[in-house]
């Protein structure tokens, strides 16, 4: 079999294919991948989420059809139920299809139903715990729908590719039975490179980096204290902050009240086309998570770092210490401690040679280890399809 057709399905109405989440990230670069295997890869998806890159301009997209909006949690919920009637029926009109790829949703139990009725091998990627998700942060009515669905859509799958070990468990409890796997996400490494020594000249501030969105679980306040601290014993060192939120404000009015305006720059809302040249910016980069950060995450953001040839300090929280060593490939510092985060920036910035060190092997490691190409593959090996698939790349 030459699994040339392939299906990309994301029912998910929050995220868009061509948005600027990192969840529309991840979902371009797997498709990219798959595409550069030999795949001619068609997308179902519910939201568009803005104009396509120039090498996903050919990229075929079928739009599904939207579920009625309302502020009725329990009606909004049964639309988005009633509508998978709609993908499932879609898939079946442009089929067949030699793999179905699903990126989880929280009512899409078509999907994975369709693939196993018509013998076509399908890939579930969960990336979330989305039923506790949709609970704590939303609300869930229909709960034990989401729960069947989940353990439908998981046992019909050939594989399960989960990016964590907290979310396979959580998978194991709905599906026990089902073929599930941990793959932890990835990251470009041809677009995302370290940059020049030109870019890291003497004459330019030490220039400590974040890149993200300002919420309080990613705990950029803690790392705007930390660089207070910082800042009051040194006078070349500056603090870079891509991207916004909704501590933004906050931030933002803190920095003045700090006397700072002039050692934090801002960028605003960051395109991820632009996240490359913000990286090559830095001399270090931060990922200071709090201690009641959620422990299932696979950052993104950690391995952006790391492909950047960034000394990294990240806090020592949910699957972080599985993807950096400390003191190999970057410092590890307890979650939310402000002196220990201190202690780590002092230590990159008085200590070039040690900064050289993480970074050679920041880089090197994650071109070895995590690349997208390596994470596609992995979760093809576990559909039992790696082999096909590269046959017609």
């Amino acid at each position: 079999m030459n699994p040339r057709r392939l299906a990309y399905v994301c029912t998910d109405p929050g995220i868009g294919l061509f948005g600027t989440k990192g969840a529309s990230v991840h979902m371009q670069e797997v498709i990219r991948v798959l595409r550069a295997r030999g795949a001619q890869v068609e997308v179902f998806c519910a939201k568009r989420g803005g104009d396509p890159p120039a090498d996903l301009r050919d990229l075929v997209v079928h739009l599904l059809p939207q579920a009625s909006k309302t502020v009725d949690p329990a009606a909004r919920e049964r639309a988005l139920i009633d509508a998978d009637d709609a993908t499932e029926a879609l898939l079946e009109e442009h089929g067949p299809f030699d793999l179905v790829y699903q990126r989880y949703s929280l009512w899409n139990a078509g999907t994975t139903a369709l693939a196993d009725r018509r013998g076509w091998p399908s890939i579930l990627e969960v990336n979330a715990p989305l039923i506790e998700e949709h609970e704590r942060h939303r609300g869930l009515v229909h709960r034990d729908h989401a729960a069947h669905v989940i353990a439908g859509a998981a046992g019909r799958a050939t594989a399960v590719v989960c990016v964590s070990d907290p979310v396979a468990t959580w998978v194991r409890r709905h599906a026990p039975a089902a073929n599930t796997v941990v793959v932890p996400n990835g990251v470009n490494t041809e677009r995302i490179r370290p940059g020049t020594p030109d870019t890291h000249r003497a004459d330019i501030p030490f220039t400590i980096g974040f890149v993200g969105t300002f919420k309080p679980w990613h705990g950029v306040d803690v790392l705007l204290e930390s660089f207070a601290r910082l800042r009051a014993t040194r006078d070349n060192v500056r603090l870079l902050l891509v991207g916004d939120g909704p501590q933004g404000p906050e931030l933002r009015a803190r920095v003045a009240a700090l006397g700072m305006t002039d050692d934090v720059v801002f960028t605003g809302p960051a395109d991820p086309d632009d996240v490359p040249t913000w990286l090559q910016a830095m001399d270090t980069a931060v990922a200071p998570y709090p201690a009641t950060a959620d422990t299932y995450f696979s950052p993104l953001k950690l391995y952006e770092y790391l492909a950047a040839g960034l000394p990294v300090v990240a806090s020592a929280v949910g699957q972080i210490p599985t993807a950096l060593t400390s003191e190999q490939t970057g410092l590890l510092v307890p979650p939310g401690e402000i002196d220990a985060l201190t202690a780590a920036l002092r230590r990159l910035a008085d200590e070039p040679n040690l900064c050289r060190r993480l970074a050679r092997a920041a880089r090197t490691t994650t071109v070895e280890r995590h690349s997208w190409e390596r994470v596609v593959r992995r979760s093809l090996q576990a559909a039992g399809l790696d082999a096909e698939l590269e046959a017609v790349a």
